[in-house]
């Protein structure tokens, strides 16, 4: 026998989890305020995370999806995209959204019942959040199939969760990104768990990043807790994806820290210690680390940015709780240019069962 291919994975990191520098740093890691901007970044949507699950254990909010401990793999993404650039996101990824301009009162809005809050600000391109699992993979690769097609100049990113990788709808993505070579990147955030199934028993792969392999897609592994990395790495695959070069497929390796929804108690199946591991490589510590070393942050710094989102925050919530209920109607006012009527019918009903109660019969 002989050897027709072989494949390898290389792993990408600038920033051990004690804040020590590992490689070369890329270029824009050499200024002080973009690294502070993107630490921010970080701090506000932890800010906004905490709030937002109080919101919901006191009836506030609806089902929420915490990004507790991926905050450096959704601000890194975030920096590295363009405005016109293309993103499909999964439920859990507001670092990101943040980064692109969505507002903090769009989040509590959907996450509250309201679908105006899809609708969000920030890029009109972006893809609303989608809550079946690997859909939106195909999303981006056709977003992405339209750009090439019109040579316009633009990437498509497609976030999806290591259980993810698992669904058919992945690999039809993939597949398809490789066979026509589209701009687009597939993220990959590997929290070590799919809700209560642990990752050794999702898939026999050495690595997610590999699957890609298969769909002849480069493949590599980025430390997700390290931000540096992450935008260095999405730097990359999206300037390769621009310049007629295809698909990447990333796998970024962090953990999830909280409950996988605020409907899970993930102190069921995760044993404590691992979590406690897991707090000692979490992001924020080692970009706290390098910035406090270069002089560029100090705990006065710090603290005053907790106090800015925390007033940001109470802010989008007194907006959020004061936001009218939409009518009844809105769940019907898109369905057709001109409606049935039994769609007239279900639009009485409704405003029934919202005015005096249960309808007669």
């Amino acid at each position: 026998m002989r050897t027709v291919a072989e494949f390898r994975i290389e792993y990408l990191q600038y920033l051990d989890a004690q804040g020590n520098v590992t490689g070369e740093l890329p270029a824009f890691a050499a200024d002080n305020a973009e690294l502070l901007k993107m630490y921010a970044a970080m701090l506000r949507a932890r800010t906004f995370d905490a709030k937002a699950i109080n919101l919901q254990r006191t009836g506030k909010l609806g089902t929420y999806a915490p990004c507790l401990g991926q905050e450096a793999t959704h601000v890194g993404v975030g920096a590295a995209m363009r405005p016109e650039d293309c993103l499909s996101i999964v439920y859990r990824e507001i670092g990101t959204l943040f980064w692109r301009g969505v507002r903090m009162t769009d989040v509590l809005l959907y996450w509250g019942g309201d679908e105006r809050g899809n609708d969000f600000h920030g890029p009109a391109h972006d893809f609303p959040w989608c809550v079946p699992i690997a859909t939106q993979t195909l999303h981006a690769a056709g977003a992405a199939m339209a750009f090439k097609v019109r040579k316009e100049p633009r990437c498509a990113l497609a976030y999806i969760g290591d259980g993810g990788t698992s669904e058919g709808s992945f690999y039809e993505a993939i597949n398809l990104a490789g066979a026509r070579q589209l701009p687009v990147v597939f993220m990959i955030v590997n929290n070590k768990w799919a809700i209560s199934v642990p990752i050794e028993e999702q898939t026999a792969a050495e690595t997610l990043a590999q699957k890609a392999i298969a769909a002849g897609i480069p493949g590599v592994q980025v430390d997700g807790n390290d931000v540096i990395a992450v935008r260095d790495c999405v730097d990359r695959a999206l300037a390769k994806a621009r310049s007629g070069g295809g698909p990447t497929v990333i796998e970024a390796m962090s953990y999830r820290l909280s409950d996988h929804t605020t409907a899970d108690d993930a102190s069921r199946y995760r044993a404590e210690s691992e979590v406690a591991a897991a707090w000692e490589h979490e992001p924020m510590i080692r970009l706290r680390k390098l910035l406090v070393a270069r002089g560029a942050l100090d705990e006065a710094r710090e603290q005053a940015l907790k106090a800015q989102f925390a007033q940001e925050v109470e802010a989008a919530v007194q907006e959020y709780l004061a936001t009218s209920k939409q009518s009844t109607d809105a769940m019907f006012d898109h369905l057709f240019a001109n409606p049935p009527p039994y769609i007239e019918a279900q639009k009485e009903m409704a405003r029934r069962y919202a005015g005096t109660g249960r309808p007669s019969h």
